[in-house]
């Protein structure tokens, strides 16, 4: 898998810098946001509770680092 290395963006929802693939907001399907952001707004449109979302996330942060 060909590795890209990105110029750092700011999510306009969480104010974080990232460097991975950004996502776009299931708000207005046009703003770019983080990837953390994205996938929370993914949970919560399954009606994850925010609790839980950040759990999944541990998870997902957890296993990329490995």
């Amino acid at each position: 898998m060909k590795s890209e290395i990105r110029e750092p963006g700011i999510c306009p929802k969480c104010g974080c810098s990232y460097t991975e693939r950004p996502a776009i907001s299931r708000v207005d399907n046009q703003t770019v946001i983080c990837p953390d952001c994205g996938t929370r707004e993914a949970l919560e449109s399954i009606g994850i509770s925010a609790e839980e979302q950040e759990k999944i996330i541990s998870i997902i942060h957890r296993n990329y680092a490995e």
